[in-house]
Order: structure tokens, then sequence, then C-alpha cells
């Protein structure tokens, strides 16, 4: 399957409806829904869907194109549509027929809702509650400290402790209409300011006991197998895109912006510029050749997949605060305006790093790998 299909499907979207609705969803922190509509209608919310169910049979590589793609000019939108391929690949893992095909035919928004507050950013080790009903019916209690799309996506992936079983978790299909679901307020954050990222309190949800997504305390190996290379790998490539637009931006404000008493001469005559453009591009490219090792990884299963994994989201978060900051340092006071679409991008590149596993906890991880300490 050819990623660049789907980046020549995704162009008009981009151009027609993302990018010109960028600057809107920040500063009113706006969910992205014409995006999402218009990513229905062409197939590319069931990208990652099997043929099958009738979605495009896509993976990590070509959801990762289309998250990077977005994110050069919508950080708000990227990390959505990461969330939503995240949690769609647990569906088609996990899900009944008639939800695969649901998700496929691009009628359901989906997301993660992991992050609890007694766990924190320890997102696989719920301590919110799953308890028998009569028959097949499911009593689901939590406080999820942050999910994205939140009030918004039409499916959760959730968890909790297991219903009967032993292991850590069990994931549950949870519909976002559900009674007893609430959002207590709406996002007003620092950066992905469309993101809707908010807690979600369910008290007495009800759902079937068909909607558990895989076995009743096998949550943590779904986490493990499915969710955080996923995660990881489009986190890494939503920072991407972010290093990219800003370079794009920085690129053409240092290049059109002249010294008059200096013969028109541009920024860009600059070495100190140039120096600072470099280094942005060599963050970024660092960055993309370490996603696209970590993917080849996977697709490879080889043994040092889940370092990359682990490794992947690391980069990227550290290299997108760096990149953005460098280009608020290229472009100076103009970069501090909102139309030159700098400061938008360094706002949210800052997500990436605090964003469950937060770098601070892939380090202590990376360094366990390296070495040869157990990871949990």
């Amino acid at each position: 399957m050819s990623a660049r299909t789907h980046l020549t499907d995704l162009a008009p979207i981009v151009s027609d409806v993302i990018e010109p609705n960028a600057v809107d969803i920040d500063r009113d922190a706006k969910f992205p829904r014409e995006a999402l509509e218009a990513m229905g209608r062409s197939g590319l919310l069931g990208l990652v869907s099997a043929e099958a169910v009738g979605g495009s049979g896509g993976g990590l590589r070509e959801a990762s194109e289309v998250v990077r793609e977005i994110g050069r000019h919508c950080g708000s939108t990227a990390m959505v549509v990461t969330m939503h391929y995240a949690a769609a690949l647990v569906i088609e893992a996990h899900g009944s027929r008639e939800l695969r095909e649901r998700v496929a035919r691009g009628e359901a928004v989906t997301t993660l809702a992991f992050s609890e507050v007694g766990s924190r950013s320890h997102f696989w080790a719920p301590v919110s509650s799953a308890t028998t009903l009569d028959g097949d019916k499911i009593r689901l209690d939590a406080t999820k400290s942050w999910v994205t799309s939140a009030g918004e996506a039409d499916l959760y992936v959730w968890s909790s402790k297991p219903l009967e079983a032993e292991g850590a978790s069990t994931i549950w299909v949870v519909q976002a209409d559900a009674n007893g679901l609430s959002s207590p307020a709406a996002f007003d954050g620092l950066g992905l300011r469309g993101n809707a990222s908010t807690p979600v309190t369910a008290k007495n949800v009800t759902v079937e006991r068909d909607a558990m997504l895989g076995p009743d305390g096998g949550g943590f190996d779904v986490m493990m197998g499915v969710v955080l290379p996923a995660f990881s790998v489009f986190s890494a490539a939503c920072c991407t895109g972010l290093m990219e637009g800003t370079i794009s931006a920085a690129a053409a404000h240092v290049g059109g912006t002249s010294f008059e008493h200096l013969d028109g001469s541009t920024l860009a005559d600059l070495p100190t510029i140039r120096a600072y453009v470099a280094r942005m591009q060599v963050k970024t490219d660092q960055v993309a050749a370490l996603m696209g090792d970590t993917i080849a990884a996977l697709e490879g299963e080889r043994a040092d997949a889940m370092l990359r994994v682990l490794e992947a989201k690391a980069a990227a978060g550290e290299a997108a605060t760096e990149v953005t900051d460098l280009g608020m340092r290229v472009c100076g006071g103009a970069a501090f305006r909102k139309e030159a679409g700098i400061e938008r991008r360094f706002r949210d590149a800052r997500a990436a790093t605090v964003m469950a596993p937060t770098t601070d906890v892939l380090y202590d991880f990376i360094g366990k790998a390296a070495i040869g300490l157990p990871l949990f």
C-alpha cells in the first residue's frame, strides 16, 4: 500500500479545510470537526481498518504519513487524528465486525481513554472499576484525567481493572452517548487548543460484556502490543510535522524580511540565522529517520523494536520543543505575532513531553532497556 495515495487524498483536505481553519481552531479552542468529516468522506478515517471490513488496510507507515502532513499545518487536528488511529487499531484487532465496519466507513471518531486521576501518567495501571451486574451487563466507574476528543469522539477505547480475571487491566469500547458519562469543562489549554482534551467521569456506565476488547485481564498486552507502538509512532509523526511546519514558516520569514539600510539584504543572508535554521533541519531529520527506523523495526519484528518505540516518542518530544524554540529565536519579535504561525507551533510542541508516557518516564524505560533490566 502506498502512503502517497493517501497523501494525495489528504491534500485537498489540508488545503481547503485544515490549513485555513488552523488559526481559528487555536484561537477559539475549536474542535476540528470539519476536517474529521472530510476525512471520513474520503476514507481516511478508515485508513487502518482492514480491507475486508471496508477500510484501506493501512498500517503505521501510512497513518504516520497522514499525521505528519496534518501536523505541518495544525497540531490540534494531528493530535485528534493520532488518537483516532491508535484507538482504531485496537478496535480493528479486537472489536466486533459491526464495530470495525463502522470505523472503516468513517462513521465514528475514536479515541483512547486510559490516563486516570488515581494513576496519573502511568496509563497502563488503571484504578477504575468494572463490575458485573445482571446477565451480561457490566458497570464501569472511572475518573479519567485527560481524554483527547472528550465529548467529541463517538467511541472511547476504555481501560479498567479486570472484571474477574487476574492481570493489570481490561479494555472496553464505550459509546460516547452512554448514560453516566460526563466531561466537566471545556479545554482551555496552552497548546493543542482544539484537541478537546478534558477529564471524563463515568458513574454507573453500563455496557454489554461483548464491549470487552481482548480478554479480561489482557489489557496490558493490548496497551504494550498495539497502543504504545502506535501512539509513539504517531506522536513522533505529529512532532515531525510541527517541526517541518516551523521550519517552513521560519524560512519564509527570514527569506522575505529585508534590511533596507543594507541594500535590501535579508535575514537569510546572516550566517547566524542560517546556522539556527540548519540546527532545526538536522534535529527534524534525525527524528524523521528514527521514526522511519521504528516503523521498520516493528514491521520486521526486530529485537530492538520496543527500544525504538520508546526512543521515537522521547526524541520527538525533546526535538520539537527545541526546534520550535529555535523558530521563535530565528524570527525574533515577528514570531510572537499570531500570523507568523511560529508561536502556535511553539505552544503545540510543549504537549509531547508531558503526554503519557512522559519523556521522563520514557527515559527511565530506555535506561532500563539499555542496561538489560525489565521495564516493569
